[in-house]
């Protein structure tokens, strides 16, 4: 195998949980940034946009820039953008994430694209009913990602692909994925860090959409155990990373001993 020269990184999970830095998570970044990888974090958020999302995470202390970053939204308008330029698109997300859809027509009825991202409270039965009618008038159906769930300081918490898939079986149309593990978004990612596969790792808590994900598309997959799943998953089971670290901290050392 080539030596790495990218470095893909998690967010969630990975450098922090409920936006508290995960011990060592800054000082590896500035590791990476030293040892001159190719390093950007790539994220299924979808609850603030890229600028707002580079902010909180230098609030805490991680030197993440927004150029830096890749997230499913920015993907997704990226997509609309070369392939429904001027349709109307009714976008269901909390936070700012509209944002990252600058000169992107949203409205609030009569959509050419239903969009669902992270949510939380609002996917209630009213904008679910919403989204289903726009779908059953020819609207199509957009994912932000499909995450099921992720961890929270008061423990895991639902998130929007159950509801993405509740729509796709009531519609009888498949939705059009961005975020891990879609292909779509890890090409997006490796022509961003201009890295090939094989010379890329993959780090992250979420064992099928970031390790999973990365593997499909040739990359080698780095698990570390501070987020979603643990090491004794079952899911290990049937995807086996390259390797598996208690944390961010303990990359240095592993790609120290294994990139010569």
């Amino acid at each position: 195998m080539p030596p790495i020269r990218g470095v893909l990184l998690d967010i969630d999970g990975v450098l922090h949980v409920s936006m508290q830095p995960l011990p060592g998570a800054a000082e590896t970044l500035f590791w990476l940034d030293q040892e001159g990888y190719s390093t950007y974090c790539v994220s299924n958020t979808t609850t603030m946009s890229r600028e707002t999302l580079a902010q909180s995470l230098q609030r805490i202390g991680l030197p993440v820039s927004e150029q830096r970053i890749i997230t499913a939204p920015v993907a997704a308008a990226r997509y609309l953008r070369q392939h429904f330029a001027g349709k109307r698109c009714w976008l269901l997300t909390k936070g700012d994430t509209a944002k990252d859809f600058a000169g992107i027509e949203l409205v609030d009825t009569h959509a050419d694209v239903v969009i669902i991202g992270g949510a939380e409270e609002l996917l209630t039965y009213e904008t679910m009913n919403a989204a289903f009618r726009m779908l059953m008038d020819g609207a199509t159906l957009f994912a932000l990602h499909r995450n099921l769930y992720w961890r929270t300081k008061d423990g895991l918490q639902l998130d929007s692909g159950p509801y993405v898939k509740a729509l796709e079986v009531a519609s009888g149309k498949e939705a059009i994925v961005f975020g891990k593990p879609a292909a779509t978004f890890f090409k997006q990612a490796l022509d961003t860090i201009d890295c090939a596969a094989n010379e890329t790792i993959m780090v992250g808590d979420d064992i099928e959409n970031d390790i999973g994900g990365a593997q499909r598309m040739g990359m080698r997959g780095i698990f570390v155990c501070t987020g979603k799943h643990k090491a004794d998953s079952p899911l290990l089971a049937r995807i086996q990373p390259e390797a598996i670290l208690p944390a961010l901290a303990d990359l240095s050392h592993w790609l120290a001993s294994n990139n010569a």
